[in-house]
């Protein structure tokens, strides 16, 4: 078990979220894959003693304000975030197929969180960040910061691994936030070389210059001194490496899918906290499969709480 309290936070772009609906309205809400890790780790470690933080810029807008509020309903601290005036934060829009696939559009070309750890407020920030257990970026975190916010968030990352500080990387790939695939792959290589814990999905794997296979993860992977990996792959088995053990987790099966708008920030965050309380990497998996199961059945990425599975009940 983790000491009491486990601090994780989490840094990142949450964005205003704009829901088309199947007769047509529109529902706004708020969303990203840092934040929605943030609140499903928040919900699901509510008995355990885990306190949840989100690093990120936002404005003094009236939509920066209900962002954060929605935030703290979620039980995700905003005591770490930098606001900053005339400043906006990023927008996006989720279609949905009728096999609950979905698509994304973004206006994010202004989103405070760009320049993230270059102004005033920032030096403090990325201090604060010692003071977690577990720290969670991504690849949009990276992607969407200016290139001297990136440098100085990957140094400091480099730092706290140093220093005990567990850093956990969820891939998320997005090739048009990249200028190329070479310079992603660059960022990806050097937060890996650092980190404990690393998620992707099999398709993820092609970043990396590997082919998309088990077998191309077990070889990258598979090796002391590697972080521990988790390889997803929609509804197919999971596949865990942890040094030169792996495992294939299978998912849940016969799922009606209704949109799989965060389901593998969800599956990251109940399978980091699974790690966090003590579970084996594969047990965990089981766990956070479970709950990705439960997110795609309803829309958004922020499902009701009653029908989040309570995974960790007996570990209370």
């Amino acid at each position: 078990m983790p000491k009491a309290p486990f601090r994780f936070v989490a840094m990142g772009e949450c964005m205003v979220e704009l829901q088309t609906r199947p007769d047509g309205t529109i529902t706004q809400t708020f969303g990203g894959d840092t934040f929605n890790t943030a609140a499903y780790v928040a919900r699901l470690g509510r008995d355990h003693g885990v306190a949840v933080d989100y690093v990120t810029a936002i404005g003094d807008d009236p939509f920066s304000d209900e962002m954060a509020a929605f935030w703290r309903a979620n039980g995700v601290g905003d005591g770490h975030v930098l606001r900053r005036p005339g400043r906006r934060p990023g927008l996006y829009a989720i279609r949905t197929d009728a096999k609950g696939e979905r698509r994304f559009f973004y206006w994010r070309g202004e989103a405070a969180v760009r320049e993230c750890f270059e102004t005033e407020g920032s030096d403090e920030m990325l201090e604060a960040l010692g003071g977690f257990d577990m720290v969670y970026v991504s690849g949009i975190s990276l992607a969407v910061l200016k290139p001297a916010s990136r440098e100085r968030l990957l140094a400091r990352l480099e730092t706290l691994a140093a220093a005990g500080t567990a850093i956990a990387f969820d891939c998320n790939w997005r090739p048009i936030l990249w200028g190329s695939p070479e310079e992603a792959r660059a960022v990806y290589e050097r937060v890996i070389a650092v980190a404990r814990y690393v998620l992707m999905t099999i398709e993820e794997l092609a970043v990396l210059g590997l082919d998309q296979t088990h077998e191309a993860a077990i070889l990258r992977f598979g090796v002391a001194g590697s972080p521990e990996v988790v390889v997803k792959d929609g509804a197919a088995p999971c596949l865990v490496v942890r040094g030169v053990v792996s495992e294939l987790v299978p998912g849940v099966p016969d799922v009606a899918v209704v949109d799989t708008t965060a389901a593998g920030d969800s599956f990251s965050a109940a399978w980091l906290l699974g790690r966090a309380l003590g579970l084996e990497p594969a047990e965990a998996a089981r766990r956070a499969h479970v709950v990705a199961a439960a997110v795609v059945r309803h829309r958004g990425a922020i499902i009701p709480e009653a029908e989040t599975p309570r995974v960790f009940a007996d570990l209370a």
